[in-house]
């Protein structure tokens, strides 16, 4: 039987490399399907054809260097397209969306980690987002040494071939804004199988889900 929100659900999905999101915010998609909700998925940088050559230029290219300024600008260029081409319709439709990350990574791996100015960052979403916030985060928190170890080196894109004190920083990130925002922000940590954490995830998104429900 398929279930109607009152509105469009916003869900992402977050944490450093190898934490597991992506399989997360799949499972999360199936489960919500199978459950009778209408899902989108989608995943950042990515989900538009601007967004998907933007992806190829920030993690294929590993023979360029990119700033972290640039990064910043291209990772919401890519947002901006995606919001209106993906995103909000979506929400319009009162469906859930579910993202396999989102704006906290800008501001995680471009500020906290890479030095750009956070008020700088809020200034340029200002643009590219507008008014669209997650209804829900998940954080999937790891040891980093562990969740890199889950990446073969040869398979590792340009980000997630940064040095390990760079996504030291990612983690101390994440968790910091966690920390200033517990009301969207759930951190769950990463168990030892992906049934276990998947109970917790569960746990979170349907919590958002049912309080807009009609």
């Amino acid at each position: 039987m398929k279930k109607k929100l009152r509105r469009g659900v916003f869900i992402t999905f977050e944490g450093p490399e190898g934490c597991g999101k992506s399989t997360h915010s799949k499972l999360t998609t199936d489960f919500l399907r199978k459950e009778g909700y209408a899902v989108l998925h989608t995943r950042e940088p990515g989900g538009t054809e601007v967004g998907d050559r933007i992806r190829s230029i920030l993690l294929d290219s590993k023979k360029i260097e990119i700033s972290p300024l640039a990064e910043m600008l291209l990772f919401e260029a890519s947002r901006a397209e995606l919001i209106k081409e993906v995103i909000k319709p979506a929400l319009l439709k009162n469906k859930v969306v579910i993202s396999d990350r989102f704006s906290d990574a800008t501001l995680v791996y471009q500020g906290y980690a890479g030095g750009v100015p956070k008020k700088e960052i809020y200034r340029v979403e200002s643009v590219s987002i507008g008014k669209i916030r997650p209804d829900l985060t998940i954080v999937l928190d790891i040891d980093v040494k562990r969740g890199l170890k889950r990446i073969y080196l040869n398979n590792r894109d340009r980000i997630e071939s940064k040095e390990l004190s760079f996504h030291r920083s990612v983690r101390k990130g994440y968790l910091d804004l966690a920390n200033r925002d517990k009301k969207r922000i759930k951190v769950i940590r990463t168990k030892g199988t992906i049934e276990a954490t998947f109970r917790e995830v569960k746990s979170e998104v349907m919590n958002v889900i049912r309080r807009h429900l009609l």
